[in-house]
């Protein structure tokens, strides 16, 4: 696995399916609640990241169906993608607690 973090959307699609399956757009109102409004995924690019996302094995199709005479897949987080998410956090988290850190020696040292 790559010592890269994770880009922002691709992690964000992991968390919206680490709880649920969900189809697209359902997916896409899910990061728009995880981030309270801030990340609101276009089309093009949510579906060009699970597909990057499903290609590299770390979601599935759970199912597909036809809603309203539209096809519609239902994506789930694979064993891959859990295991990719929590290495994720874990490296977010990490990098949250040096800033903490550098902000507390920061604030005790004189200017």
């Amino acid at each position: 696995m790559s010592e890269r973090g994770m880009q922002e959307l691709a992690l964000l699609l992991l968390t919206a399916l680490a709880n649920a399956p969900r189809h697209g757009y359902a997916i896409a109102q899910e990061v728009k609640t995880i981030t309270d409004g801030r990340v609101t995924p276009r089309t093009g690019a949510l579906y060009g990241a699970l597909d990057r996302l499903l290609a590299e094995g770390l979601i599935q199709v759970e199912r597909e169906e036809v809603v309203d005479g539209r096809a519609r897949r239902v994506f789930s987080l694979a064993p891959a993608g859990r295991e990719r998410l929590e290495a994720e956090a874990e490296r977010l988290a990490a990098t949250v607690r040096e800033v903490r850190r550098r902000l507390a020696d920061g604030a005790a040292a004189p200017a």
